[in-house]
């Protein structure tokens, strides 16, 4: 039987990427077929793709040698777009999207969970920034075990800190890590503006901002003026924590900002002696309210002493254990978030030129 490149692309349109949920005929840009039917196909996802293509590629590699097509070659190209932020709102050079890590509240592990997010992008091979949002309790100089000030060379813009290979900028490295800010909302948000305006960042495909927790005035106007591509919300299986992780749904629905999931954060607790599974703070309370509102599960993070013993120290579970099953579990978390990025609408607007019309006087 000899295969056609009409026959794969019928067979593209009808197997699904697992990460997208989208055809593969939407993701494979090129389709070569040699005069001996040795097939070539590249896979352009728009998602980065670092340390494995099984999980990604097994429904379309299954497919193919259903096809007889056991020997085909798959090339992975990723490639990362910008996509659509609400109407109004300015886009941060250089960056493509920005995904805010929010929690209803505070004590769920927001901030551990951004910093290891955006370490394991980075890990995937994307370019990534870290914004530290969290003006009240700024987290990320201790979770990435930085110091020191921001360097300007002009006297106008601030050089970003660089930890663990991803750029970050933070209020704790502009003021003494014990002295609080009390500093009412419009100065917060100014600051804020600032620190995500005024620092350059470079080229990104992802700048991850850790959000201040809960949802009052300064996470809702933050919401509102931060160019934010989609959202994350952490919560702990809690009730308690639950009930304020919706109104986090509800703040990003209000302003129009995609959630790209949930993520259940100390779900599960084992025993590292006896290997007793306890859930402490109740089961299954996330993955519920993922289906309640209709988003994505992202999936679950454990209760563990090494993941807090890392953030304490400066070096997060993704770089201190990066083959450790708690470090697999925030790649994959990461993997689809960002694949669920990529199947949002794409930004238009910056792939056409600015047109500028000129009223001529004769």
């Amino acid at each position: 039987m000899t295969v056609t490149s009409d026959d794969i692309q019928a067979l593209l349109a009808r197997t699904m990427d697992p990460f997208t949920n989208r055809p593969y005929g939407d993701l494979v840009k090129d389709i070569e077929v040699d005069r001996s039917g040795h097939v070539i196909l590249t896979f352009r996802p728009g998602y980065p793709v670092g340390r494995g293509h099984d999980p990604m590629l097994a429904p379309l590699t299954a497919a193919l040698e259903a096809l007889g097509l056991s020997n085909a070659q798959i090339h992975v190209q990723p490639k990362i777009e910008a996509h659509a932020i609400r109407a109004g709102v300015e886009r941060v050079k250089g960056v493509k999207n920005i995904i805010a890590v929010a929690s209803g509240k505070g004590g769920v592990g927001k901030s551990t969970t951004a910093v290891n997010l955006a370490l394991a992008l980075a890990d995937e091979g994307a370019a990534v920034g870290l914004l530290d949002a969290d003006i009240y309790g700024p987290s990320v100089p201790l979770l990435l075990g930085l110091d020191g000030r921001p360097d300007s060379k002009d006297n106008k813009t601030m050089e970003p800190l660089v930890g663990h290979g991803i750029k970050c900028n933070s209020i704790g490295f502009l003021v003494d890590a014990d002295t609080p800010a009390i500093w009412r909302g419009p100065m917060v948000t100014q600051a804020l503006e600032q620190l995500l305006r005024q620092t350059n960042w470079g080229e990104l495909d992802y700048l991850i901002i850790d959000m201040p927790p809960g949802t009052g005035d300064i996470a809702l106007t933050l919401a509102q003026k931060v160019p934010v591509s989609g959202a994350v919300i952490v919560s702990t299986p809690q009730d308690i924590a639950l009930l304020d992780a919706r109104k986090g749904v509800r703040m990003f629905e209000k302003v129009t900002v995609p959630v790209l999931g949930i993520i259940e954060n100390m779900s599960v607790h084992v025993c590292p002696s006896c290997g007793h599974v306890e859930h402490l703070f109740g089961e299954g309370g996330a993955q519920r309210m993922a289906d309640e509102f209709q988003v994505p599960f992202l999936g679950k993070l454990p209760l563990a002493l090494s993941i807090r013993e890392n953030a304490d120290a400066g070096n997060p579970t993704v770089v201190a254990a990066p083959d450790g099953v708690e470090a697999g579990l925030y790649r994959e978390i990461a993997h689809k978030l960002a694949a669920r990025l990529a199947g949002l609408p794409k930004d238009m607007a910056s792939k056409f030129p600015t047109v500028v019309v000129e009223q001529r006087r004769h």
